[in-house]
């Protein structure tokens, strides 16, 4: 008999912006597979017998293959629990939610997908802008600063990404970002165009930090951290300019 699995976005990491319906799936879970970021205070809301298996991905770090997470979700389905997939922010931005999906629809297992507040949004929220303006910044663009092999991604739409007159999120960019800087001034971004490096957002370790894309890329040449982080860049991301 087979299951049911909710694909839950458990949002940026704050439990309060966690949806009803997440919360009301969380609360009914026989098992939850978590990712790191959606850990901590959020897993407060399953059920005290539920199986908790922290299934994240972080770079740097030993992490779980992706068939096996899609194993582990077959599995538990197949036992005819009721199974959360708990990602970060909306699971369907960069949340490798596609290959999970596959994994179900060859087992003939049932699913829903309910979205989370994503992390692009909640880092503008705590930065104190929007992401959108009337004549300046028309277009939101979300890319990821990193391949398969943890490098800059070779394909990405460079004059896209240089405009601007766009709000570009630069997600898991901030190992590659010295690199994305060179190509975008290479096709006339200016490197004083405001940048905002967004870590830990919507947590007790939330730092925001403000600066040019010239200035950001020569900090992040030194070091990165571990914190995670979003890297928003455009006419939007200088405070002096909202």
């Amino acid at each position: 008999m087979s299951g049911f699995v909710s694909f839950v976005g458990s949002g940026p990491g704050d439990p309060e912006l966690l949806t009803l319906k997440a919360v009301d799936r969380m609360q009914k879970a026989d098992a939850v597979l978590f990712d790191d970021l959606s850990s901590g205070p959020i897993l407060t809301h399953a059920r005290e017998d539920a199986d908790l298996v922290g299934v994240g991905k972080r770079a740097g770090r030993p992490s779980p293959k992706q068939n096996h997470v899609s194993r582990l979700l077959v599995d538990y389905a197949n036992t005819g629990a009721r199974v959360v997939r708990l990602k970060s922010g909306d699971g369907g931005m960069f949340g490798r939610l596609e290959e999970e999906l596959i994994a179900l629809r060859a087992a003939g297992i049932a699913y829903e997908i309910i979205p989370g507040v994503p992390s692009a949004v909640a880092a503008a929220a705590a930065a104190g802008i929007p992401l959108t303006r009337r004549l300046t910044a028309r277009r939101v663009q979300f890319v990821t600063g990193h391949d398969v092999d943890g490098k800059l991604p070779e394909d990405l739409n460079l004059p896209a990404l240089a405009d601007p007159f766009a709000t570009t999120v630069v997600f898991m960019g901030k190992r590659t970002f010295p690199l994305l800087v060179d190509a975008l001034h290479a096709h006339g971004l200016p490197l004083d165009t405001p940048a905002l490096l967004a870590e830990s957002v919507s947590t007790p370790e939330q730092a925001l930090h403000r600066s040019t894309i010239g200035e950001m890329a020569q900090s992040l040449k030194k070091e990165i951290g571990k914190a995670p982080a979003l890297i928003l860049y455009g006419p939007l991301a200088g405070f002096e300019d909202v």
